[in-house]
Formats: structure tokens, C-alpha cells, sequence
């Protein structure tokens, strides 16, 4: 049975392109150049920060966001930012009597932003840097799944990310949703591990209601 989905939140709830692009402006690289090296550096399957790195070596993604608030850029996103099918796929999941949580690797600020969006929505909303412990590493999902009222296999957890939600949230013995959209996704969607592994892969959050009615119905 399925009783609860927790969502991931970069390219899962939120289109961080906007985000990305204030990057670029940021460190005085044309976005076209900064969105080409992350796709490069994700491909090869590197960390994502190493992007940064490339522009600035020594670069410190905490410190440079401390940096940018003070100078009035804070990282930020809003309702403008979310996917289209987010607000009617938590809408119906919601009214299928399901359980709801967000969790991702986001920091205090980005949690309180998630918070001001979704706090009607959804029954737990957690981030990386609530809980000191961050993606894929097993405390992460350790943590969700002592946040969720239910059992670990009743849980279905929906990332972009083969390798920091899909794969270690599995192993975690949750239930696990990948969702065709961003750039990790994009490149990694026909990859053998991202084809066999998922519980389900879907081209939208809409998709997940009725796969999870049906599993639901299997499991009576």
C-alpha cells in the first residue's frame, strides 16, 4: 500500500531555471554559458556545485548565498516558479485521502519560502538543513520516514534524481517515483538504473493518483 508521497522540491515542485540564471548573473557568466557547463558537469556525473568551481575556484555556495542576500539578491522562487500540474496533483492526491510531505536538500530560507507555499497543502515539510543531514546520504530518508506516521514501505517518495532520490530512498525501503523534467532527469531517464529501478516513472505529478489507486487496489 501506498499511504503517503513525499515530494522532492528542485525540478520536482519548483522550475529552478529562473533560480539558476540568477546564478549566472551572479558570477558575470552569459546564462547560455553557465546552463551549458551544468549540463556538462551533471552528465559526467559530477556534483552539481562543481559547476561554480568551473567559473571560481574556491568557490563556497553558503557563503556566496549569504553574500547575495546581503546585497539584496536572495535566492528565492514563488508560485510563478512552480510546475503547472503541482497545485492540482497535490489537490487530488490530497482528496484521495493520502498523506503528504516535502523534503528535500533545501536551506532554512528555502524552507520558510516552502512553508509560505505549501503549508496548507501538505502535513510535513522538512529540508536538508532542518534536519543536518542531506541527500542521498541514508540519514536524509532515516529522517522522512520517522517524520511520516506510517511504514517505510507505505511511503512513495517522487525526486528527478535517479541518483539522489530514486536510488537511496529505495534503498531506504520506500517506494519510489521518478518524474521526467529538469535537467537531471532529462539525461539520466534512459539510463538501465533509472528504466528498472522506480516504482513508477511518470511524464507528470497528475500521472501519480491513479498509479497509486492501482497499487492500492492490488494490495487489498
Amino acid at each position: 500500500m501506498i499511504r503517503a508521497v513525499v515530494f522532492d522540491v528542485g525540478e520536482c515542485l519548483v522550475d529552478e531555471t529562473r533560480e539558476y540564471g540568477t546564478w549566472a548573473d551572479w558570477l558575470g557568466v552569459p546564462r547560455h554559458t553557465f546552463h551549458a557547463m551544468f549540463g556538462a558537469v551533471i552528465a559526467q556525473g559530477r556534483d552539481y556545485r562543481e559547476v561554480f568551481q568551473e567559473f571560481r575556484p574556491g568557490f563556497d555556495l553558503y557563503a556566496e548565498r549569504e553574500k547575495r542576500a546581503d546585497a539584496g539578491h536572495p535566492e528565492t522562487f514563488g508560485e510563478e516558479d512552480l510546475y503547472a500540474d503541482v497545485r492540482p496533483a497535490l489537490a487530488k492526491l490530497q482528496a484521495d485521502g493520502l498523506w503528504l510531505g516535502i523534503a528535500g536538500n533545501q536551506t532554512v530560507r528555502a524552507g520558510r519560502i516552502l512553508r509560505e507555499l505549501f503549508s496548507d497543502d501538505v502535513d510535513l515539510i522538512g529540508t536538508s538543513d532542518d534536519w543536518g543531514a542531506t541527500k542521498p546520504d541514508v540519514e536524509f530518508f532515516k529522517r522522512v520516514s520517522e517524520a511520516v506516521p506510517f511504514g517505510v514501505n507505505d511511503i512513495l517518495y517522487v525526486g528527478d534524481r535517479y541518483d539522489n532520490d530514486i536510488r537511496p530512498a529505495h534503498l531506504a525501503g520506500m517506494q519510489t517515483a521518478l518524474v521526467h523534467r529538469g535537467p537531471w532527469a532529462t539525461i539520466q531517464w534512459n539510463t538501465d538504473e533509472a528504466r528498472k529501478l522506480p516504482t513508477f516513472r511518470v511524464e507528470s505529478l497528475l500521472d501519480l493518483s491513479e498509479l497509486i489507486r492501482q497499487v492500492n487496489v492490488q494490495g487489498h
